[in-house]
């Protein structure tokens, strides 16, 4: 009988990125061989309100939620994408139960014989939750792959405390970027490996047969920004001249909606994928955005969100994958063959990081209920 492994990471952010890493990472396990499913941890107001509290992070995310729910309360589209990403669960995922609290997390945490944390910055101190580093999990074993801080300092030393000691009961912890690499080696007295977003864990073929292509019959520039900065725009229009292509925009802020070009809104994942694989050319802020562009073979730029000075900047997670594949942010005369093979070694590194990772902390795993 397989072993059965719970997963902990973002599901209800309606995030392309964060919902097809989870897919991946889905993907990858059961291809492992355990009996997988992702812990449906949708917390309530008032847990999200006492972990504000408890965590000590900033009320401006309160304020960037609202922004959210201004966007999707204010366009049709945004609605609509929601709701994609509810089918896209249902088709193509394994969830548990919702869990809207810790009290619901420990019950469910019995179900498994052991559990998985990761990707995506499930480990920001900016947004610190200690359920997304399994503290719920009682004496199951636990492991890591691939969580992004996402920053390069932590900043509070409270905070870096505390998340050493939630790190500490992992039995195996790898992360996504070398600057949060840095980071927790130095906060837990080892080394700490850098491993490959779950994206990069599926071949690209595999990402290619989800994708639903749109059909376009003219080439199209594609904008997809999760940043708000006016100067994205003077650039595409930049880049619209100088390529002669007309420009598509998959909108996620209010000002990517009063842009005066084509939407694509209120798409599902593989829809998403499907604008991406047929792009003639993207421009992107996203990490997932830049690393599906260079999967698919896509031209690409990337925009930076953030200043280089600016202590919450998470700029690290393009930064590293740019460095990996050695490439520069403008994507002209991409060496698509060494792009291939440097993703085909890091899809190797990570499956092989993962399966060994795990039959360790099965070895330490008791059968599911038994603790």
């Amino acid at each position: 009988m397989a072993m059965r492994v719970g997963v902990m990471t973002f599901l209800h952010n309606d995030n392309f990125g964060s919902t097809l890493q989870a897919l991946a990472l889905q993907r990858a396990l059961t291809e492992l061989g355990y009996e997988t499913e992702h812990i449906d941890y949708a917390p309530s107001r008032p847990e999200k309100l006492r972990n504000l509290l408890e965590s000590g992070n900033s009320p401006r995310l309160v304020l960037e939620g609202l922004r959210k729910r201004a966007v999707k309360a204010g366009n049709e589209g945004a609605r609509r994408k929601s709701a994609a990403f509810r089918s896209f669960y249902q088709d193509e995922m394994r969830l548990s139960p919702v869990c809207a609290d810790h009290a619901a997390l420990t019950r469910q945490a019995r179900v498994y014989d052991l559990l998985v944390c990761g990707s995506d910055q499930v480990w920001s101190p900016v947004w610190l939750n200690p359920a997304y580093f399994l503290d719920f999990a009682g004496s199951k074993p636990r492991v890591a792959y691939a969580p992004s801080l996402g920053v390069e300092a932590i900043g509070s030393a409270k905070k870096a405390r505390r998340m050493a000691a939630l790190i500490r009961p992992f039995s195996a912890v790898s992360v996504r970027e070398e600057e949060g690499a840095a980071v927790l080696s130095g906060l837990l007295g080892r080394a700490v490996p850098v491993m490959p977003d779950p994206v990069c864990l599926l071949p690209r073929e595999e990402w290619q047969s989800l994708a639903q292509r749109p059909g376009r019959k003219h080439p199209y520039l594609l904008c997809y920004f999760i940043g708000d900065d006016p100067s994205y725009w003077r650039r595409v229009e930049e880049y619209a001249r100088k390529t002669g292509l007309r420009v598509k925009v998959i909108p996620v802020t209010e000002n990517a909606y009063r842009q005066p070009y084509d939407l694509a809104d209120g798409l599902s994942p593989a829809q998403w994928l499907g604008w991406l694989d047929e792009a003639a050319y993207i421009c992107t802020d996203s990490f997932h955005g830049a690393v599906f562009a260079a999967m698919l073979q896509r031209p690409f730029s990337v925009f930076r969100r953030y200043r280089d000075d600016d202590p919450e900047s998470k700029n690290s997670r393009i930064d590293t994958l740019m460095r990996r594949l050695s490439l520069d942010s403008e994507g002209e005369d991409i060496p698509w063959e060494q792009v291939s093979a440097r993703l085909g070694e890091m899809r190797l590194q990570g499956l092989g990081w993962l399966k060994a990772a795990l039959e360790e902390a099965a070895r330490q795993a008791a059968p599911a209920g038994a603790k």
